[in-house]
C-alpha cells in the first residue's frame, strides 16, 4: 500500500505493519499516523515504546513490550527503528519476534528498503499478506501532492514550471519542504527562476562539471559529459543538467553585475566566476541563463518532445567568453 493510499483510506491495523521504501519524511508520517490511530492521545505515554533495531537487546525489550498488558488504555504501540540497517541473522530473528507479536497490540517495523529489492528481501514479504505493508518511496503522482499541501500550508503559490521543477527534481522530500520554507519567505509566489536559484543548484558531479564546462566554453567536454549522463533516461538526465547550467549562468551572471555577490555556497568558486564574468559579460550570461532556463521549462513541463536536443542547443548555441 502506497503512504498516500493509507493516509487516505485508513485500513485497519493489526498486529504487525511494516514501513518500507526510501522516503524517510513520509515514513516518520506513517509512523505517527499509526500511533494516533491506534493510541487516544492520554495512552500514548503509558503504551507507546521507541526502540532502536540495532541497539544491544532492542529485540528482548521489543518483545517484551510488544507482549505486555496495555496500561489503561486498549492497545500498546512498539517501534522498532533502523531494521533496515540489520544484517541477516538479526533480520531473521525479527521474522519471528513479529510473528510472536499477540492480536490487539501492535509492533510497527521501520525497514527502509525498496519492496522491490532482493537482499536484503523485505520483512514485509516475508511476512507475507496478513500483514500491513506501507510503501514510502514517492512516485510523481506524490511528490506533486506533496509539493501542493506543502504550498497551501505555507499560503503561497507556485508558477507552473517552478511547482513542476520541485517535482522533478531528485532532492527527498525534506529538502523540498526545507526549500520551499525557504522560498515562501521572499514572497506569496514561487518562480522558476527563484527555484533554480536557491533550491536547484544539483550537487551531482557531472552534471556540475557539465555546467562548467559549458559556461566557459569547453563545448565538447560539455557535450561528452552529457551524452555520458543521458542513459536510457534522456528527461532524467536533462533536469539536472539544465538546472546545474542554469544556475552557473545565474552565478557568472551575478558576477557580472556591479555590486554582484554569489551566495554563501558558491563563494569558495567566487574568483572562477569572477573570471568567467569578466570573459562573457552581463548580457550574455543573462542570455545563457534565460536559454537554459527556458530549455529547463519545457522539459519539466513535458512541452521538450527530445530532452537531449534542448541540451545540446543549449550549449552549442551558448554565449562564448573571449580570451583573457
Amino acid at each position: 500500500m502506497r503512504f498516500y493510499e493509507f493516509i487516505d483510506k485508513a485500513p485497519p491495523i493489526g498486529r504487525v505493519v511494516v514501513v518500507e521504501g526510501s522516503e524517510r519524511l513520509f515514513a516518520e508520517r506513517a509512523i505517527a499516523t499509526i500511533v494516533e490511530r491506534r493510541l487516544a492521545p492520554g495512552e500514548i505515554e503509558l503504551n507507546l515504546d521507541r526502540i532502536d533495531a540495532t541497539a544491544a537487546g532492542s529485540f528482548a525489550h521489543a518483545e517484551a513490550a510488544v507482549a505486555a498488558l496495555p496500561f489503561l488504555g486498549s492497545a500498546r504501540v512498539v517501534v522498532l527503528r533502523g531494521a533496515h540497517e540489520l544484517r541477516a541473522d538479526p533480520r531473521r530473528e525479527l521474522l519471528a519476534l513479529a510473528e510472536r507479536t499477540p492480536e490487539g497490540n501492535t509492533l510497527v517495523i521501520e525497514d527502509l528498503v525498496s519492496p522491490a529489492s532482493r537482499r536484503p528481501e523485505p520483512i514485509g514479504k516475508l511476512l507475507g499478506r496478513h500483514v500491513l505493508r506501507i510503501d514510502t518511496t514517492p512516485g510523481h503522482e506524490a511528490r506533486e501532492r506533496f509539493v501542493r499541501e506543502q504550498l497551501t500550508a505555507l499560503g503561497v503559490e507556485a508558477e507552473p514550471a517552478a511547482a513542476a521543477a520541485l517535482i522533478e527534481s531528485e532532492s527527498d522530500l525534506t529538502a523540498v519542504r526545507t526549500d520551499l520554507e525557504k522560498l515562501s519567505l521572499a514572497g506569496k509566489r514561487i518562480t522558476l527562476d527563484a527555484v533554480l536559484r536557491e533550491s536547484l543548484v544539483t550537487e551531482e558531479v557531472k552534471a556540475f562539471h557539465f555546467a562548467s564546462a559549458a559556461v566557459a566554453g569547453r563545448t565538447v567536454v560539455a557535450l561528452t559529459l552529457a551524452h555520458e549522463m543521458f542513459g536510457n533516461d534522456p528527461r532524467g538526465a536533462a533536469v539536472p543538467l539544465l538546472a546545474a547550467l542554469a544556475a552557473e549562468y545565474g552565478f557568472v551572471w551575478e558576477m557580472a553585475r556591479a555590486g554582484g555577490e554569489l551566495p554563501a555556497r558558491q563563494r569558495w568558486r567566487e574568483r572562477e566566476l569572477r573570471g568567467t564574468a569578466r570573459r562573457l559579460g552581463e548580457r550574455a550570461a543573462r542570455r545563457g541563463f534565460e536559454r537554459a532556463l527556458r530549455g529547463f521549462e519545457a522539459v519539466v513541463t513535458g512541452r521538450a518532445d527530445d530532452p537531449r536536443t534542448v541540451v545540446d542547443l543549449a550549449v552549442v548555441d551558448a554565449p562564448r567568453p573571449t580570451s583573457s
